[in-house]
């Protein structure tokens, strides 16, 4: 199983090459950019010039606000500035901040992100192999690439693409056009995955003949740890009250219906809209946390995570410690966890 580390949203560009090289130095297979505080390309970019060894991707780069052109141009440079540890994680983030936060179009998600997983890998083709560049759809269209602003051909053209995906046309589009799917922390939980995101991943795949096999999966879980009983204690309440902020969004409620939990989303974002976010963690209870917050001390909650994905993920985040102190511990964990199933 492989082990991923999720820089800090809140890291700023400054410590991104520090934390980059502590992560590989863990022996984490991966690091996932996030692209939501700071500018995800930037901090990508800081990453790969820091490390030899560990890939990076990103978590979700919001790709909606940008042009899949801006995009591909980023990727191919990071791919190459890399000797191919780079890959591509896309996610379409809500409407909301799609439209207010970002001033750009709101469309159906699926329907465009399939056309902007193709216009990249058509982008990409060109500039590998000189085809002429004729990806023509209803959101996107690219027929125009001078020589002279085409970047020439590299090493490992073959650039991963993994989608962020809740709902079950995101889900079935991951099964269908991309390499790997990440799921969200509010959708990770084992039975979400076994009941939901494979059968629709399935659907995707069936869509095109594609082995489903090829589809990696990430599990993504907020988890509660640290080195003492005490710490994951105060982790585990911090996560509450981070699961309750994200369990207001109306997007993120799948697994609360699939546990017959609804009406707890419901009063979550009733709560929101009164401007009660110091309340929030009441909703969620211990049975709802224990279902989505994976804890225990380092070594134990990488056997837990083992326990939980095995045979359900390729792959699992597991958390950097905040205090370098404790990075020998987790050093321990990571191999722990990457030892499993």
């Amino acid at each position: 199983m492989q082990a991923w580390a999720n820089l800090d949203l809140s890291t700023p560009l400054s410590r991104v090459a520090d934390e980059a090289r502590r992560a590989e130095r863990l022996g984490y297979d991966v690091l996932c950019i996030p692209d939501l505080v700071h500018d995800g390309i930037a901090a990508a970019t800081l990453a790969v010039a820091a490390t030899r060894e560990i890939r990076i991707t990103w978590t979700a780069l919001i790709a909606f606000a940008r042009s899949p052109m801006t995009v591909a141009v980023a990727a191919w440079d990071l791919q190459a500035f890399s000797d191919g540890r780079f890959a591509i994680g896309l996610g379409p983030q809500i409407r909301a901040n799609i439209v207010d936060r970002f001033s750009s179009p709101w469309s159906p998600p699926a329907p465009r992100m399939r056309e902007y997983v193709g216009a990249l890998r058509a982008i990409f083709d060109t500039w590998q192999n000189g085809t002429p560049l004729r990806f023509e759809g209803d959101h996107y269209r690219f027929t125009r690439m001078q020589p002279y602003t085409s970047p020439p051909p590299i090493e490992h053209p073959e650039i991963p693409i993994r989608l962020a995906g809740i709902g079950p046309n995101m889900t079935a589009l991951a099964g269908e056009v991309a390499d790997g799917l990440h799921t969200h922390p509010t959708n990770a939980c084992p039975r979400f995955l076994r009941e939901h995101l494979y059968p629709n991943a399935a659907r995707g795949a069936a869509r095109v003949g594609r082995d489903l096999s090829t589809l990696e999966v990430v599990a993504n879980p907020l988890c509660a740890t640290g080195a003492t009983a005490d710490e994951v204690a105060r982790q585990r309440e911090q996560q509450r009250q981070l699961l309750a902020t994200l369990l207001s969004t109306p997007s993120y409620w799948p697994a609360l219906e699939l546990h017959g939990w609804r009406d707890r989303g419901e009063r979550l974002h009733a709560m929101v809209r009164e401007g009660l976010w110091d309340e929030l963690a009441g909703v969620v209870d211990d049975e709802m946390l224990d279902l989505m917050v994976p804890a225990g001390v380092y070594e134990e909650l990488a056997e837990k995570l083992v326990e939980r994905y095995a045979g359900l993920a390729q792959a699992v985040s597991y958390p950097m410690p905040a205090d370098p102190r404790d990075d020998d511990a987790v050093e321990r964990a990571v191999a722990t966890l990457r030892g499993g199933a």
